[in-house]
């Protein structure tokens, strides 16, 4: 009988808080993101035509290489293009970096407006050529449209158009762009130091990361703008196993390519790494929630309830989600012997991780250091950083970029975002606490898929938003 009543208790209890979440979510109003750019075809197709250029000029990046005069050629077409950014900005170029000066009424609050020149190789077969940078089907093809030359032309036209109205901005104003992003060089870093040295502090930083996502999350549909506010740490680890090696007629057990195996399929077979909601996480599920279906909404209204359950199935759901809430391990290379018939005396594989600030670069470090050892593995950092510190969602920095969205995108929601990659704009967390990640160009389905993989575009109908919000951005630093 006992038994029976706490039985019924629990089950009244669980009643009672799903009642409650239901008529939590009942009472927010739904909504829709309404978004769409406005149709301005003769801006457009003007900025169209700048960001044609650009990706026309190949400036395709190379680790350790020195490619100064290659990027010299790129900074010769944004001169072309914007004669009144080079005629009245103090310009500084380190190695192919570029730095532009614009100074202001003010100087207690620089505005830094940054994304990158390199772009990454350009494989395959595309629908158009790579760095022919055509103007077809309302798209920019080529590579860097969309990752991220777009950037790089919106906010130097906005300069233009600004500078040609005789316009002095309310703070100090820096164009920042480097030509090593791509491959995680110290181009940006170079440009930091200039700061640094100079004794600038500046007191926003926006550079690419997020974006205008087209359908952010599964039963979410709309225009979202989904402004990055920290990125996880990364690090490249190479694990090694070692044996005398010897014919492989007569092998022995637990070979080099065995421990490899067995420490991999533990990896992915069992969790290794806590998962854990960052408030900046919950923070974008609470703003997506009015947008969502019923079942999502209250999910997402009620993580008070929901979270334990939400925390398991994130990874299953998308890859991207499960990214946010974890330290993750990617294997992606694998050595061994160079024969079919030959035990290889060493062999290795290569990881990618990225870490989260709940469990940091050392822990994680420590967790799969261990894991390795068990198997008999020797354990090399190859490079490695740690997460960023992440900008307050409820500091006033972060309110005016939220501020200039709604301006400049009507319709549009705005929500914090985790970035799961890695961006030059890590750089700069030594000299500023507000930095955010935001491209403001529309990224749907297909431009996601084209970044880094073939046939990249995008289209150019987003462009004259995208020079707007760097407009509205720069005059909002006066409030």
């Amino acid at each position: 009988m006992i038994i029976l009543w706490i039985i019924t208790g629990i089950i009244g209890l669980i009643l009672i808080l799903l009642l409650i979440a239901v008529i939590r979510t009942l009472a927010i109003p739904n909504r829709q993101s309404t978004y769409q750019p406005r149709p301005e075809p003769e801006r457009a197709a003007k900025y169209a035509e700048k960001l044609s250029a650009m990706v026309r000029c190949e400036t395709v990046s190379v680790p350790g290489e020195n490619q100064r005069e290659k990027f010299l050629a790129f900074h010769r077409v944004l001169e072309e293009l914007f004669p009144l950014v080079r005629g009245k900005l103090e310009k500084t170029e380190i190695d192919g970096n570029l730095l532009f000066f614009w100074k202001g009424k003010k100087h207690d609050r620089p505005l830094v407006l940054m994304s990158h020149q390199d772009v990454v190789p350009a494989e395959g077969i595309w629908e158009h050529e790579p760095f022919s940078g055509d103007i077809a089907d309302g798209k920019v093809w080529g590579r860097g449209a969309s990752d991220t030359k777009c950037s790089v032309m919106a906010f130097f036209q906005a300069a233009e158009e600004l500078l040609a109205e005789g316009y002095v901005p309310p703070q100090d104003v820096y164009l920042s762009s480097s030509c090593t992003e791509e491959w995680g060089g110290d181009g940006c870093l170079k440009l930091v130091a200039e700061l640094e040295r100079r004794g600038v502090r500046p007191y926003l930083v926006c550079d690419e990361g997020g974006g205008i996502i087209t359908d952010p999350i599964g039963g979410i549909h709309g225009n979202f703008a989904m402004v990055g506010v920290f990125e996880k740490g990364k690090a490249d680890v190479r694990f090694t196993a070692v044996s005398e090696g010897g014919h492989a007629s007569a092998p022995e057990e637990h070979s080099p390519v065995a421990r490899l195996a067995a420490f991999v399929h533990e990896i992915e077979t069992r969790p290794v790494f806590r998962r854990k909601m960052p408030k900046e996480v919950a923070a974008m599920f609470r703003a997506l929630a009015p947008y969502a279906g019923f079942p999502l909404k209250l999910v997402f209204t009620n993580l008070w309830l929901f979270r334990p359950v939400l925390l398991k199935v994130l990874p299953m759901i998308s890859a991207q989600a499960g990214a946010m809430i974890r330290t993750t391990i990617a294997f992606t290379m694998m050595s061994g012997s160079e024969a079919c018939n030959v035990m290889p005396q060493k062999a290795t594989v290569c990881a990618n991780m990225r870490f989260i600030p709940h469990q940091g670069m050392e822990e994680s470090l420590s967790i799969v250091r261990r894991l390795a050892e068990k198997h008999g593995l020797k354990t090399e950092v190859l490079s490695a950083n740690d997460y960023t510190e992440p900008t307050d969602i409820h500091g006033a920095a972060f309110r005016t970029v939220q501020h200039v969205i709604e301006e400049t995108f009507p319709g549009c929601a705005g929500s914090p975002y985790v970035m799961t990659g890695a961006t030059d704009s890590r750089f700069y967390q030594r000299i500023c606490e507000n930095v955010v990640r935001f491209a403001p160009v529309i990224y749907g389905p297909e431009q996601m898929k084209g970044m880094h993989g073939i046939n990249e575009n995008i289209e150019y109908s987003c462009l004259p938003g995208a020079v707007d919000f760097y407009r509205n951005l720069i005059g909002a630093m006066e409030s």
